[in-house]
This record gives C-alpha cells, sequence and structure tokens, in this order.
C-alpha cells in the first residue's frame, strides 16, 4: 500500500517535484561529481513517475525529471552564444530551453512506455536506459551527461569496459528502481538494501579490474595556448597565441627529446593554403619532431575541420577531416534552407559550416598509431567502433574554450575517461583552453593542464591492455538485452490484464 499522504499530493507537486529530482541527480557530473546525491534522486523520480496511474501523467512527470536534470548539467550550452554576445547573446535562454525540453522528450517516452510494462519501477528503469541509448544516435545524436557518468570518479567506471556506458547506464537506473519496488516499509526497506549491494558489487567489479601499468618509453608533449574564444580569431590577437605555442614547441626538450609535439584543436587560426609560413616555423621549433595540430582547410570548395601531421620543412605528411560534426555549431541542417533564412554556425568563419570527413582511419606517428578525436567526436562510443583496426592510443585535440569554464570541459574530459576505460586504450587529449591530459587505460588522468593555463606537459604514454569486451561487441548486445526485457514486460502485463478481464 503507499503512504497515505502519496494519495493527496497532487499533480502539480508532483511536476515540481519531479524537475527537482531531474536537477539533483544531474549533480551527479563534474564539477560536482555528487554520485550518492544523483543516485538517491534517481531513485525519487523513478518512484514518482511509478506512483502515476495515468499514462499521459507519468509521462509528463518523467519528461519534468528530464527537464530539471538536462537544464542542470547542459546549462554550459549557453557558453558559445555568449562569445559574440551582441550578435547571439539573446538566443542563449532559448538554446538552454530547448535542448532540456527537447531532450526529456526521451525521458517522457520512456515514462509512457513504463506504464505498459509492469512492474513500473523496473520498467521505467529499462525503458529510460533504452530512451538514454537512443538518445546517443537519433539525428547523429547527443550521448553527453549519460547517468553512467555519474561513477567517473570512482572504480565503477571500470565495468564500461564490459558492457560500455549505456549499459553501465542501465545496471545504474535498474539499482535505483528497486527501492521502489516495495508495497510495504519492510519490502521497500528490504528492496533498498538490495540496491546497496548491488552498488558494492559494482565497486567490487571496477576494483578487480583495477591495477597500475607501466609507462611506454614514448614522449609527448601536449601545448596548451589558452586563447579565449573571443580572441582566438582576432587578426590583432591570434598571431600571439601562435607565437606562444612556438615557444612552448622550441622550449628545452631535455636530454630525451619528446616522439612528437600536439596543438589543439584549430591551433592555428589560418586556413591550411595559407598557413606555410606558420608550418614551416613551427617545423623548425619542432627540429625535426613531428607535431600534430588542428587548423581549417578546404578541399574542392568544401570546408573542413582538420588535423593535420607536420614534419621537417613545413610539409603535411597526413590529414584527417571531423567526420563527425556539431549540429548548428559546426554546419547547419539542411544547408541550402540555412542559407535562405540566414541561419549561421558559430566554429566555422564563412558562417555556413563545414563538410565532415569521408572516413574514420588511423594516423601514424612516432609513439603508434593513432585514432584522430576531433573535440565533440569524443562523446561517442561508436565513433571509435566505426575504426577499421584498433589503434595504439586515442588522441584528441579540442577545443573546450566554447564551453565555458565551469563545467562543461570538465564534463568533456569526463567522457574521454571512459572512452579509454571502455577500448582499454591510453587516451592523449589536448585543449585550446585546457584540460589537457594523458589518461591511462582505466580512465586515470596521469598527467594534465588545468583549465585557464598556458603550457605545456611532456609525459610518457601509457601503456594499453588488451581489447575489452565492450571493444568487441559495442552497444548492440545492450539494445537487444533491453528490447528483450521491455518485450518480456509488456507481454506479461498483457497477460495479467487478459487473466484479470481487463
Amino acid at each position: 500500500m503507499r503512504p497515505r499522504w502519496v494519495g493527496a499530493m497532487n499533480f502539480r507537486r508532483k511536476f515540481l517535484l519531479s524537475v527537482l529530482a531531474g536537477a539533483l541527480a544531474a549533480l551527479g557530473h563534474a564539477p560536482f561529481d555528487l554520485w550518492p546525491v544523483a543516485l538517491l534522486a534517481l531513485a525519487w523520480l523513478v518512484w514518482l513517475v511509478s506512483i502515476e496511474p495515468l499514462a499521459g501523467r507519468a509521462s509528463v512527470l518523467a519528461w519534468a525529471g528530464g527537464v530539471g536534470y538536462f537544464a542542470i548539467a547542459l546549462h554550459w550550452i549557453v557558453q558559445p552564444f555568449l562569445v559574440d554576445v551582441a550578435r547571439h547573446g539573446w538566443m542563449a535562454p532559448f538554446a538552454l530551453v530547448f535542448v532540456a525540453a527537447g531532450l526529456a522528450l526521451f525521458w517522457g517516452l520512456a515514462g509512457w512506455v513504463s506504464t505498459k510494462c509492469p512492474p513500473r519501477p523496473i520498467g521505467f528503469a529499462l525503458a529510460l536506459a533504452l530512451a538514454e541509448l537512443a538518445r546517443g544516435y537519433v539525428l547523429t545524436g547527443f550521448p553527453w551527461a549519460l547517468p553512467a557518468y555519474v561513477w567517473t570518479e570512482t572504480p565503477v567506471r571500470l565495468t564500461a569496459a564490459l558492457v560500455g556506458p549505456f549499459g553501465l547506464t542501465a545496471l545504474t537506473l535498474l539499482i535505483v528502481s528497486f527501492p521502489s519496488l516495495g508495497q510495504t516499509r519492510t519490502r521497500r526497506l528490504s528492496f533498498a538494501g538490495l540496491s546497496l549491494v548491488a552498488i558494492a558489487a559494482l565497486f567490487a567489479t571496477g576494483l578487480a579490474r583495477d591495477g597500475d601499468d607501466n609507462d611506454q618509453d614514448k614522449k609527448i608533449r601536449l601545448v596548451q595556448p589558452n586563447a579565449p574564444q573571443h580572441e582566438k580569431w582576432d587578426p590583432e590577437k591570434a598571431h600571439l597565441f601562435v607565437e606562444r605555442m612556438i615557444t612552448f614547441t622550441q622550449d628545452d626538450k631535455g636530454e630525451v627529446p619528446p616522439d612528437l609535439i600536439i596543438w589543439p584543436e584549430t591551433a592555428i587560426p589560418y586556413r591550411l593554403d595559407r598557413a606555410d609560413s606558420v608550418l614551416s616555423r613551427l617545423a623548425s621549433a619542432a627540429d625535426g619532431i613531428p607535431v600534430v595540430t588542428g587548423i581549417n582547410r578546404s578541399d574542392q570548395g568544401r570546408n573542413h575541420n582538420a588535423l593535420i601531421t607536420v614534419e621537417r620543412g613545413g610539409k603535411v605528411t597526413q590529414t584527417y577531416d571531423k567526420v563527425h560534426l556539431v549540429p548548428f555549431g559546426e554546419y547547419i541542417p539542411f544547408g541550402q534552407l540555412a542559407r535562405i533564412v540566414g541561419l549561421k554556425s558559430f566554429a566555422a568563419r564563412d558562417g555556413y559550416g563545414f563538410s565532415p570527413g569521408p572516413s574514420v582511419h588511423l594516423i601514424d606517428t612516432p609513439i603508434g598509431r593513432a585514432l584522430p578525436l576531433i573535440c565533440y567526436e569524443a562523446i561517442f562510443p561508436q565513433h571509435i567502433h566505426a575504426s577499421p583496426e584498433r589503434p595504439d592510443y586515442l588522441l584528441q585535440i579540442t577545443n573546450d574554450a566554447w564551453f565555458g569554464t565551469f563545467s562543461g570541459p570538465y564534463q568533456h574530459l569526463q567522457q574521454a575517461r571512459f572512452r579509454a576505460v571502455e577500448q582499454g586504450l591510453p587516451l592523449v587529449r589536448v585543449a585550446n583552453t585546457g584540460v589537457s591530459a594523458v589518461i591511462d587505460a582505466r580512465g586515470e588522468i596521469k598527467i594534465s593542464l588545468p583549465l585557464g593555463k598556458a603550457g605545456y606537459r611532456d609525459a610518457q604514454l601509457p601503456v594499453s591492455l588488451p581489447p575489452t569486451l565492450y571493444s568487441r561487441t559495442g552497444d548492440i548486445p545492450v539494445a537487444v538485452v533491453l528490447l528483450f526485457m521491455l518485450g518480456a514486460l509488456t507481454w506479461t502485463g498483457w497477460r495479467n490484464a487478459i487473466a484479470n478481464g481487463q
């Protein structure tokens, strides 16, 4: 039986409490990392949705929880609009409202589905896990702030090597659903105890996979210029950041110089066909050491956000064009229509965006074969599975200046750590304004340059681990299991309804 006060709770109060529960759940993400608060808040939301008997209202409550969750977790999304406040500032609040409300539709759909899948708490957990997986794929996908990421600062993140981020999301949601299963206080306490046992099992699984590995005898230099976004492309200041990076590149290389030097995304503020002099100076400063850097380039009338390798004499020996572009940031969907109505993207200098690269592929570096990830690409676990073969390490260049200085850059770093765990590979991350880091195959940060600081760091590349289970299977097994379990619950619900003459 439900407590009497539950029946007296009106729908408006449930709605507001659902928003609050979602907002508190978002505190599990960086920079707060309050995973116990997140678990309790998610459990609260599951309960609120589960006690609502009407499908439509359950859907609205789940949507409200999603609005609170995404409004807090993604509040950094207003930052790109504040780079040029005079032109774009008015869009900032609308962007946050539309993004939070739009992504919450996935949660709302899960709330509706749960009413067809008894027991309701389990049905909602499974439906929400499947909705989060869909969020990572539908309309090019946006799997930022998955519930699994609340475990980043705990050993539990290591279970992503087995089930991936969507599998860990499903396990997390199932665990928080258990306390809502009980119909009496005693049973609720029993199921809450089961949740604690399951959390302990996740920690034990993570600790069993933990360890301390040695670094390879391969040295890299991370160069972080710390160019504010509003100054990065300013003709009067852009060259100063280039000079800063050249100075960091040619600085004391010690008795054992680095094998590879890495600059961040769009580090060179000139298009490739106009950057010969800068590339020559870069190569001279590197003194024979290959340099990987980000730059924009054009090819047959198409603009690309690219990564290139520069060697002696400023010669470009390898190119990778970003494949997974940011909608409305790097390109406008329905581009010709966008030109007609005057919509422009933020990151492209001509305003109308970039074209995607033809394929995901590896590049050769002195420290091994690397899979390039340009900024946004690192949030997609499935992007790495598109690689034709397993790399020796993951290489992310990014410009997190777009994400502000509070939560966005740290959440982006969280996701990079998960990519390393999922694949059992070290990840080298170089960011314009930070956080630049070397991450080992278990997601631990070995060395870093803090947010908002200019400088460079030399580091050894960590060793890779054997291929993980998730690196072999991807997301299909998780999707199949979730669909099967939801189907089984739905069939059970129909059978019981028929037996009861409903």
